[in-house]
């Protein structure tokens, strides 16, 4: 048997005994990092032992919403847990992206565990040059 003292572990644990796991109309959060690289934003999210197929990625307009489920594992009648410390249920987490990204090529990949969002920076947000005419000629905005 495994045996482990964190009081506030335990305090954790009792809570999610109270108030049970995570479900669809009140799901858990999920911990997650953002970061920009270059010209496109990173968002991972830690989602160990979720399967592929049980993660849903929604945009609309531009709010993004990532659901997951952390379903039990196939138990036999004849086996007793003795510690549970993993969370089950649903996960949700929503970000409100700025306008100046491109939700419509959001790339999506799964490994080890974390989800990597990658968004890129729309071209119109992009910084650019304007040149400067003289006299009656025109000004240009380069790319």
């Amino acid at each position: 048997m495994l045996m482990r003292t964190d009081p506030f572990r335990e305090l954790d644990r009792l809570a999610q005994q109270l108030m049970g796991p995570g479900t669809w109309s009140r799901p858990s959060a999920m911990p997650m990092d953002a970061y920009r690289e270059g010209d496109e934003y990173v968002v991972a999210f830690d989602l160990p032992g979720v399967t592929p197929d049980a993660i849903d990625i929604d945009v609309e307009r531009n709010m993004l919403t990532v659901k997951a489920e952390r379903r039990p594992l196939a138990k036999a009648d004849d086996v007793q847990m003795e510690l549970s410390e993993r969370p089950l249920g649903a996960f949700s987490r929503q970000l409100v992206l700025a306008d100046t990204l491109d939700t419509e090529h959001i790339q999506a990949d799964y490994d080890a565990g974390v989800l990597t969002l990658r968004i890129p920076i729309a071209e119109r947000a992009k910084p650019r040059k304007v040149s400067i005419g003289v006299g009656s000629t025109r000004k240009e905005i380069s790319g």
